[in-house]
């Protein structure tokens, strides 16, 4: 009589890349860590082989790289373009999705431009189509905005069409609310934590709304997004509900870093078994609606179903 059942092929795996030569763990999320080119592909194979689809990847960008317009999200040799051309000559068939935003490569780590104290909105969705198009041309099936700038998704998906990129999917951060569960996230790719007084309320979703959602789900599918991201995950299963049922539209939910450190936490102290709590949390996100989940614990889930557990 079990209604929800969780499988491999639900589980996307984010993977953290570094201009680095030596990979180094991420203090705030043990276990995971930031990856070297070569020991990047190696994972995202791995993962393949335990039977997840996708990868999505995210990149640690050294400061003398970064600048107040994220230059280094626009170059077609960065660390990002060239794991890309990795992965698919390795592995064609694994999916990869590239994140389309400017907070790794800016000095000022927010998600778009920044004039006078405040993010301009329209100047930034130009680089980001920008962005979009190389990650594209890199071999990458799917673009995720996760910017939360307005309009970005038609604007992305026309430069695309323009460029003869038409079968390159959008999976739009359409729900990403301004939340304290990224904090951890923010350390692994090296963002800036110096975001002002406003951080991105002002351009992130007010944590206590759900029409505002719904909202921008509906702005985004009629704006050309193949797929949605709600973002956080566990305490946010209404909102992705919500979503899932009015659209029916494919709908992603990201379990992000900041549940990731609490569960790892509560499992290395004994109070989680492991195997329990990593197929609760997993099956509560299908159960809410989603089409698949974004975890860093996609490969021990996907180690645990191998099992049969």
């Amino acid at each position: 009589v079990q209604e929800t059942t969780i499988l491999v092929n639900d589980l996307i795996y984010p993977i953290f890349v570094t201009y680095e030569n030596k990979s180094s763990e991420i203090k705030s999320m043990p276990g995971i860590f930031r990856y070297n080119i070569e020991e990047a592909l190696d994972l995202s194979q791995k993962a393949k082989e335990l039977g997840i689809n996708a990868v999505a990847l995210f990149p640690e960008v050294p400061k003398e790289l970064k600048d107040e317009r994220g230059s280094e999200a626009l170059k077609v040799n960065n660390i990002i373009c060239r794991l890309v051309e990795k992965i698919k000559i390795n592995s064609p068939s694994l999916g990869v999705i590239c994140d389309v935003a400017l907070d790794p490569y800016t000095t000022s780590g927010h998600d778009g431009l920044v004039e006078n104290g405040k993010i301009i909105n329209d100047k930034t969705l130009d680089l980001l189509c920008e962005q979009a198009l190389i990650n594209s041309q890199a071999g990458c099936d799917i673009v995720a905005p996760s910017d939360m700038m307005d309009g970005r998704i038609k604007k992305i998906r026309n430069f695309l069409d323009q460029n003869n990129k038409q079968e390159t999917l959008i999976m739009s951060y359409a729900v990403k609310y301004s939340s304290s569960m990224y904090a951890p996230f923010r350390e692994a790719i090296s963002a800036s934590s110096n975001l002002g007084e406003d951080k991105k309320k002002s351009y992130q979703m007010d944590f206590c709304n759900i029409n505002e959602a719904l909202k921008e789900a509906s702005m985004d599918i009629k704006e050309g997004a193949d797929i949605l991201l709600v973002k956080p995950g566990i305490m946010y299963l209404d909102v992705l509900k919500e979503v899932k049922k009015t659209f029916k539209h494919p709908t992603f939910s990201y379990q992000v870093s900041g549940e990731y450190f609490m569960l790892k936490k509560a499992i290395l102290s004994g109070i989680f078994n492991e195997e329990d709590i990593l197929l609760e949390t997993s099956s509560c996100f299908k159960r809410a609606g989603a089409d698949a989940i974004i975890t860093y614990f996609a490969l021990d889930i996907a180690k645990i179903l191998k099992k049969g557990i």
